[in-house]
């Protein structure tokens, strides 16, 4: 595998050689070569690539990448340009106006906000073509946990953004002496009205980053 660069090799570097991590590359291997299996495998860590240790300022975590074509492209609720928004990323969209003011995009893509420091980790990291949650059973949680715990115990004042009961369920791996945790129901058109909307997450973010003397996250994608 390709360093993933940005401090992430050294953090991670444990995991990349664990026996648990071995398998999940071993059913991969199998699952790419017999299989349509999202994203691209060169995409896969593409959330660590875009965001460096030094700058990470918040983490939201999606549950298990797209699963249809040209969709995933291994940040978390994003997509590729020209590809039609899905329901989940139009409901967040619809929060970002409501709560910032901020013109809804007509693009999917989030990779501006990687590079502005936020970690879009998806907690399954692949998925067969059309079978949602298809990767789930086989080591990616292990190893997302991991991640989720090491950032924690090796960083300070992130913002941890957990829609839905998959990733509310990582409450336990937070430090939240350190940390922000903001939590509610997931962006879905089946739960967002449940308490996503208006709960304000990209406006709180901010001021706590501003408490914190760090330089908040432009949420516009419109430029």
């Amino acid at each position: 595998m390709k360093p993933l660069g940005g401090g992430w090799d050294e953090l991670l570097g444990s995991l990349f050689t664990d026996q648990k991590y071995l398998k999940i590359r071993e059913f991969i291997k199998y699952e790419y070569t017999h299989y349509t299996v999202y994203p691209n495998m060169y995409d896969i860590y593409n959330c660590f690539r875009f965001t460096p240790v030094s700058d990470l300022k918040v983490v939201i975590l999606g549950q298990d990448p797209y699963h249809e074509p040209n969709q995933a492209h291994g940040l978390c609720f994003s997509v590729k340009e020209g590809v039609k928004l899905p329901p989940s990323l139009v409901n967040i969209y619809k929060e970002i106006e409501s709560d910032l003011g901020i013109k809804e995009p007509n693009c999917g893509n989030l990779t501006k906000w990687a590079r502005e420091g936020v970690l879009l980790l998806n907690t399954t990291l692949t998925v067969r073509e059309h079978l949602a949650n298809s990767h789930s059973k086989c080591g990616w949680g292990w190893f997302t946990d991991s991640v989720i715990k090491l950032i924690s115990d090796n960083t300070e004042n992130v913002v941890f953004i957990l829609w839905g009961g998959n990733a509310r369920s990582k409450v336990p791996l937070i430090d939240t002496s350190k940390h922000l945790i903001l939590q509610c129901a997931h962006p879905s058109p089946l739960s967002a009205f449940n308490g996503f909307f208006g709960c304000k997450h990209f406006s709180k973010a901010n001021d706590y980053l501003i408490s914190k003397g760090k330089k908040p996250i432009d949420w516009d994608l419109n430029n």
